[in-house]
């Protein structure tokens, strides 16, 4: 796993994309509708780059060569209250990838990240009922709770989303 730097991101930004659309047209649900056209995943990527360079965002790659397998991102909150949480943001596998152990490798990168970075409570969502309930159970994870009609599907039919904590020993002192 690599983190990408936001020139990094920009130079990775196509294969991003091509990991976004088949994770949204292979059916997982990570906030867009499908068919997810690859313009529109690479605009996304491309917009993100500010908000890594800026701090906000960290985004790490699972790299299979020069091809980019699975990403997920840690989005940091920008209030003063929040300093000590982070959410989990765009776990994804590329379907053909999936069943290696990438999605367990980039959620714990990004959990060990978080805690050198002095985050102590992690926070995400996903769609209930879908395979990376697994994963995040597995992990650790509590569900906090789920919320019915939270957010469209890939095929644009609302679903409910469960939410998920996990506290992580800080290594290092809080943002």
């Amino acid at each position: 796993m690599i983190r990408l730097d936001a020139t990094q991101l920009l130079e990775n930004a196509g294969d991003l994309a091509e990991l976004l659309v088949g994770t949204v047209n292979g059916g997982a649900s990570v906030g867009f509708l499908a068919p997810l056209a690859r313009a529109q995943a690479l605009a996304w990527w491309r917009e993100r780059a500010g908000d890594v360079a800026a701090g906000r965002l960290a985004v790490w790659a699972a790299l299979d060569g020069d091809r980019v397998l699975g990403t997920v991102g840690l989005a940091f909150p920008g209030k003063a209250n929040s300093r000590h949480r982070a959410e989990i943001v765009k776990l994804m596998v590329h379907p053909d990838a999936r069943g290696r152990g990438l999605g367990r490798g980039l959620l714990t990168t990004a959990e060990n990240a978080a805690a050198a970075a002095g985050i102590t409570l992690l926070h995400l969502d996903t769609e209930t009922g879908s395979p990376a309930e697994r994963l995040y159970r597995s992990a650790g994870w509590t569900p906090a709770g789920a919320i019915p009609d939270y957010a469209a599907d890939p095929r644009g039919v609302l679903r409910p989303t469960t939410i998920y904590y996990k506290h992580v020993p800080a290594t290092a002192p809080t943002r």
